[in-house]
């Protein structure tokens, strides 16, 4: 089975439509790390794609919190005004959608998705002491992950613990062979918001027949969702980062 692996939508609907294209035709399923809304000015336009689309998604904290399921006090101010935004837009379908998406870890041929570490939803996953800890409580050879907004990831082998490259600038796709003797924590990065210092729209592929993984990138019209998010009135901020990939 091919499966499409994507994290941390947030509602940049431009960077989707781009990875959708960018795909098209070389996977079977769809399944989702989490953070579908939050940040980005079209949450109900990306539900609707996802219930339509997506096979298999499990929530993110953005989406919890623009669902009402939690509070956004470990928010900072420019989350909490999006999250605000979001849920007053969402549509009741979709925030009921949203209400009622399943907490990670989450089981495809294989491998595991999840929003965060496997120790907690919530935690990140960002050094290799980190990837240490939360390998101890895995027992699959594959756990992608989002949440980050780091496009990479982490490999355990007898030597130990090591991080994984993602494509460089130059590059598209990065491609990852997997050995069924080490265990790895892969985080296809962020769709909609990536923080690496690269602009382009971040995903994964992921065939459990071949045993690879391609961490991918697409260029997608920057531009055109920074404009959505100042028309709607979210921080500027929000728009700004996106150019940077910050």
């Amino acid at each position: 089975m091919r499966y499409l692996i994507l994290s941390d939508i947030h509602a940049n609907l431009e960077a989707l439509n781009a990875v959708a294209v960018d795909a098209s035709g070389i996977y079977d399923c769809i399944a989702c790390c989490g953070d579908l809304v939050g940040y980005g000015a079209d949450p109900n336009a990306v539900c609707d794609w996802a219930r339509a689309n997506i096979q298999l998604v499990i929530r993110g904290n953005h989406d919890r919190v623009c669902a009402g399921n939690s509070g956004a006090e470990s928010f900072n101010e420019r989350a909490q005004a999006a999250a605000a935004w979001t849920h007053a837009a969402l549509s009741s379908v979709n925030l009921a959608w949203l209400h009622g998406l399943p907490q990670g870890p989450a089981r495809i041929e294989g491998a595991q998705i999840a929003h965060g570490s496997p120790i907690d939803e919530d935690e990140y996953l960002l050094s290799e002491w980190e990837a240490r800890q939360a390998a101890q409580q895995l027992d699959e050879g594959v756990y992608f992950f989002g949440h980050s907004h780091l496009q990479g990831g982490f490999l355990r082998d007898p030597k130990g613990v090591r991080s994984l490259a993602r494509p460089t600038l130059a590059q598209r796709e990065r491609l990852i062979a997997l050995s069924p003797d080490h265990l790895y924590l892969i985080n296809p990065g962020a769709v909609g918001q990536p923080r690496d210092g690269d602009a382009r729209a971040a995903y994964a592929l992921y065939d459990s027949e071949e045993r690879a993984v391609s961490l991918r990138r697409a260029k997608y019209d920057v531009g055109k969702a920074q404009k959505k998010i100042r028309k709607a009135g979210l921080p500027d901020s929000l728009a700004a980062r996106l150019s940077a990939g910050r």
